[in-house]
């Protein structure tokens, strides 16, 4: 991958070189920056997105090439998961781990997979088998800690077509539900490891006192959008006499937040609560006294 330099002359003397996931992560990951309050857009066939930061240059990149991108200095910072970070066995700094809720409801699984009507119950039946799998290095060595002598073989995709068509005897597979994997006829046996998004940044950079504040910044208000993602703001006037009951139904991060309305014998009660509770509370609410009821969307819970 080139150095992508800008002729700006107005740009700051230090920037952050950030490596944006290309593919699957893509469009949400460039959602979550929004929320987290920076503007990204990425024109057609176009590697360099532009982002409203002059501190920040962006560069799209897979994420099973981010870390050696990462590693080698073309880019001070990225994202990647956890899974590539370890198959690619290069020298980087974790600065946070990303649950992507949207895009990943739970942190992802690799799974050791056999054909769900063979006798294979455990990964030592897999002696001198084939295991195709796209991640071949943690493969070889999760095979190697149990003693366990297979072929492993590096597959391009479709890789749970492989045991079914015979070109295999197990794969080694991502799931987040199981659901593929079975559709195809396959069983679970093994868990490989858990992967989630990490934000990964140069040993050199880190020690950057401008690039590491910066990356801490972004780690910050990602998190905390990651954090408002289900969550809503709900504000509501009740009187005093009301408070108790109408206080008493409200789940909330910590206490709701109660304050007096001016001249009057009524309150603002407002707290944050899951966006799935709504429905069924409001009505509660009003039949306990709650009044002038508003839900707003949250962007960053920090």
């Amino acid at each position: 991958m080139k150095k992508h330099h800008t002729a700006d002359s107005k740009s700051p003397a230090k920037t952050l070189k950030l490596g944006l996931p290309k593919g699957s992560l893509e469009e949400y990951t460039i959602g979550l920056f929004a929320r987290s309050g920076w503007r990204i857009n990425v024109g057609s066939r176009n590697y360099f997105p532009t982002i409203d930061d002059p501190e920040i240059t962006c560069t799209l990149c897979r994420v099973q090439e981010m870390t050696r991108h990462v590693a080698s200095g073309v880019l001070d910072a990225g994202f990647t998961g956890k899974d590539w970070r370890l198959e690619n066995g290069v020298e980087v700094e974790v600065i946070t781990d990303l649950v992507y809720s949207k895009a990943s409801p739970t942190a992802a699984r690799w799974v050791l997979a056999v054909p769900g009507d063979g006798a294979i119950t455990k990964p030592e039946h897999l002696e001198g088998k084939k295991i195709a799998t796209e991640l071949p290095g943690l493969t070889k060595r999760w095979f190697q800690e149990r003693g366990v002598n297979v072929d492993v073989e590096f597959s391009w995709g479709a890789t749970e077509a492989k045991v079914v068509s015979g070109l295999a005897d197990a794969i080694v597979e991502v799931t987040e539900t199981g659901s593929t994997i079975r559709a195809h006829g396959l069983r679970i046996i093994d868990e490989i490891m858990t992967t989630y998004t990490e934000f990964v940044a140069n040993p050199q950079a880190a020690k950057d006192k401008f690039k590491m504040a910066k990356m801490q910044q972004i780690a910050l208000l990602l998190k905390g959008a990651l954090a408002a993602e289900g969550l809503v703001g709900l504000k509501m006037n009740v009187q005093e006499k009301n408070a108790a009951r109408v206080i008493a139904l409200l789940p909330s991060l910590n206490a709701p937040t109660v304050a007096h309305l001016y001249q009057k014998d009524w309150l603002s009660i407002e707290t944050v609560i899951s966006a799935h509770t709504v429905r069924e509370l409001v009505p509660s609410l009003l039949a306990s006294g709650a009044e002038g009821i508003i839900e707003y969307p949250l962007n960053k819970v920090i």
